[in-house]
């Protein structure tokens, strides 16, 4: 589309870019930057980034990833993310090779709580892609709808909140907020994709929130949801009294709805990709680095 900033960026940078928007490596770096988030709210510092515990959420993200691209059933009129991959199905082999070394190589130095957990998470992460569920017409956890949302968000809350408090031998229960101010934030974003694929999956049999109680509705709970995120961030400024980390609560959900907004306008794979899912890097990057 014309209007898409996108467009005014030299070719050989839009095929960079390109490159990490639809391999793994977005993700994995979404991944990485709220674990750091996390991490430098209950140790006081900014940790090491290539440490056994990011080097194997890297390599997890690396791996479910590339296994979803691969078995994805889409067409490339739908779906430009879908048609890049299966051009360059390549790139989905090596990550998925390097994301398996990965977590073989540094899986031994997980404390057992965070191996558990982990176990947990990847049979959820596999049932929502893999079809072996033993139901008649519904073989993947994502044929659900209501659970295709909540488990995304669950399982991304748990990867980048609540394993990084486990990892370093703190009880998650002592940080309630940053865990709901995950899980909301995440919740915004996994529901900003439901609206880009409702119309899919309402042909596909699956009924997601915006189907059900329709898309005008679902950006009302999206608002709504932004305000919890900024008064679950003023309550943790109350309990740790880290005014920057509020400071930078408030910008990525002014961030986060102006992007939501201007991808219902323009509808990407690039733009939701770069902009939605973009806000889990920048809210990292910012709680990290101020």
């Amino acid at each position: 589309m014309k209007h898409l900033f996108i467009h005014s960026i030299p070719v050989l940078l839009r095929k960079m870019l390109q490159f990490v928007l639809f391999t793994s490596v977005f993700s994995s770096l979404c991944a990485l930057t709220l674990c750091m988030s996390t991490e430098k709210l209950i140790l006081g510092k900014i940790p090491a980034v290539f440490s056994p515990f990011h080097l194997f959420i890297v390599g997890c993200t690396l791996v479910v990833y590339n296994v979803h691209y691969l078995i994805k059933k889409s067409t490339p009129e739908l779906s430009d993310q879908f048609a890049w991959v299966q051009k360059n199905q390549r790139f989905n082999y090596f990550f998925l090779l390097v994301g398996i070394l990965l977590c073989a190589l540094f899986v031994w130095q997980l404390p057992g709580a965070v191996k558990i957990a982990c176990i947990v998470l990847a049979v959820i992460s596999f049932s929502y892609s893999l079809p072996v569920l033993p139901f008649r017409n519904k073989h993947r956890l994502k044929d659900f709808g209501w659970l295709k949302l909540l488990l995304l968000t669950i399982v991304w809350t748990t990867v980048t909140a609540v394993l990084p408090i486990l990892f370093w031998g703190f009880d998650p229960l002592a940080f309630p907020f940053e865990i709901l101010i995950r899980f909301v934030f995440l919740l915004i974003l996994c529901l900003a994709f439901d609206i880009r694929d409702h119309q899919v999956d309402l042909e596909a049999g699956i009924v997601t929130l915006p189907n059900k109680i329709g898309v005008r509705n679902t950006y009302t709970l999206i608002n709504f949801l932004a305000c919890v995120f900024v008064l679950a961030g003023i309550f943790q400024f109350f309990r740790f009294g880290i005014l920057f980390r509020l400071f930078d609560i408030i910008f990525v959900s002014l961030t986060t709805m102006v992007s939501i907004y201007y991808v219902k306008k323009f509808p990407s794979d690039k733009n939701y990709i770069f902009l939605v899912d973009g806000q889990m890097i920048l809210l990292g990057l910012l709680t990290i680095f101020f």
